[in-house]
């Protein structure tokens, strides 16, 4: 019997040896210079410690907490919408430009009517960009009453151009985690208005079927990771998902989008430690917009913003302008380029500012002047920069500018209205899509809805969901 386990054991030590020789001859990991200890030699007088590379000195003095003056902010056009240096200037055709436009713009358009249709307050169609001092027709405004259509809705006011300009460098296949205020980059990818819509009103046509909060969009075709509301829980996810991918060696790449604030989840911290020894094709992208809810970013950290702390976990980072489309634009299609070819990181952090409120349960009146707001609405804003750089070139004209604000009006108001109009989801579906056949637990539970349901059914108007 030893003999006959003795030679079982060889021959599964054999096998384990010729799989793990065909997965390295599959995928040659590259091995940082970094991580190869040095041969270890006694005489020389330099540190020889495993977890760091560093001389000695004899003077004791602690390391200031900006050991330089601050990490620059690298753009292509200035606030006029000029471009600074022509080598940095993407170059992109008429027709990319402008569909980075309309595509701003739209999501602009879409962001005050859903955020209007929570609120319960008389919205007029004539405000934000295509209200540059134009009456509308008739001479009035056209106002709808509008109360509390939608459960609760998030803008993304002031952070188009991190949205577009990112969106756009990316390889349709690379997979995308969001937070929360991402909607561009879903946009910019196809997904249409009618499913915008069917998610913030959690109707029948909703992907989702009705089961998440409004804003919190996924997309399977589009490779747009279902958001969920805890903050930074996507970090780790998207670590593990570009592992998998660089593990498959499929020339993809995985971007993960977060804000200033959610950087101080510890999620953040383990995952920026992961992928950087892990050495996955990932692209962190901080979208630092002065804002977590109420607390502003000199009281949310003391070093120099989020970019800083690349370096420390062995990152490549840059900080980049995210009012210019066409600056996030070069930088994440050379990081995207980067992380895919060398099996690395990047952090990029993009600093904007966050218009609006938080969400439609905040009131950012309270802890933020309107002057603040109204030097980056009016002066500083991704749109306004795009559309200077548009109108130099001839590229885009007022009678231009008026078409599209009432074209683009009125489609998201069609789609709107048709949500408006659908059917909830079938309550059936509150227990699908968790096993593949019921569990009795389940199956008691469905039962006992019903009952109540049928108990209660003038409080439960089943003619208005589907069947």
């Amino acid at each position: 019997m030893n003999k006959i386990y003795g030679l079982c054991f060889h021959a599964v030590r054999q096998t384990a040896g010729l799989k793990a020789s065909r997965l390295l001859q599959h995928r040659a990991f590259r091995v940082s210079a970094v991580r190869r200890q040095e041969p270890f030699d006694s005489t020389l007088e330099k540190p020889q410690f495993p977890g760091a590379s560093a001389e000695f000195v004899d003077q004791l003095e602690f390391i200031q907490p900006n050991v330089i003056s601050g990490i620059p902010v690298y753009r292509v056009m200035d606030r006029q919408g000029n471009i600074i240096n022509p080598s940095q200037d993407p170059q992109l055709p008429k027709e990319t430009v402008l569909n980075f436009y309309q595509k701003m713009t739209l999501l602009n358009t879409m962001d005050r009517i859903l955020y209007e249709s929570q609120r319960q307050v008389c919205f007029s169609f004539c405000i934000s960009w295509f209200n540059q001092g134009e009456e509308c027709s008739k001479g009035v405004s056209v106002c709808f009453l509008l109360q509390g259509r939608i459960s609760f809705y998030m803008t993304n006011y002031g952070e188009e151009g991190t949205h577009i300009g990112s969106a756009a460098a990316l390889d349709p296949n690379d997979l995308v985690f969001g937070q929360y205020r991402e909607a561009g980059v879903l946009m910019y990818r196809g997904f249409p208005l009618d499913l915008f819509m069917a998610q913030c009103y959690a109707n029948a046509d909703d992907l989702g079927k009705g089961r998440q909060m409004p804003v919190h969009y996924g997309c399977k075709d589009l490779n747009f990771v279902t958001i969920s509301s805890p903050l930074a829980t996507q970090i780790p996810q998207a670590v593990g998902t570009a592992y998998a991918i660089k593990r498959e060696n499929s020339n993809r790449a995985v971007i993960c989008y977060f804000g200033e604030g959610a950087a101080s989840e510890g999620d953040a911290h383990a995952g920026f430690n992961f992928s950087a020894t892990l050495e996955c094709p990932l692209i962190f992208f901080c979208r630092n917009n002065g804002y977590a809810i109420s607390t502003p970013t000199n009281e949310q950290y003391r070093g120099d913003g989020i970019a800083a702390r690349g370096p420390g976990y062995g990152m490549m980072s840059i900080r980049v302008d995210g009012n210019d489309v066409f600056a996030v634009y070069n930088v994440t299609k050379e990081a995207r380029r980067r992380a895919v070819a060398e099996n690395q990181p990047f952090l990029i952090e993009a600093m904007t500012y966050r218009i609006g409120h938080h969400s439609t349960s905040d009131d950012s009146s309270a802890y933020r002047s309107v002057d603040e707001v109204n030097y980056w609405d009016k002066q500083d804003h991704p749109i306004s920069r795009l559309r200077h750089y548009m109108t130099a070139r001839n590229w885009w004209s007022e009678d231009d500018e008026r078409s599209w604000r009432k074209q683009s009006r009125k489609m998201v108001m069609e789609v709107f209205e048709r949500a408006e109009k659908r059917l909830k989801p079938n309550p059936e579906l509150l227990f699908t899509d968790v096993y593949q056949e019921m569990t009795p637990n389940l199956n008691k539970q469905r039962e006992s809805m019903w009952r109540h349901v049928q108990q209660y059914k003038e409080h439960y108007p089943l003619d208005l969901y589907d069947k």
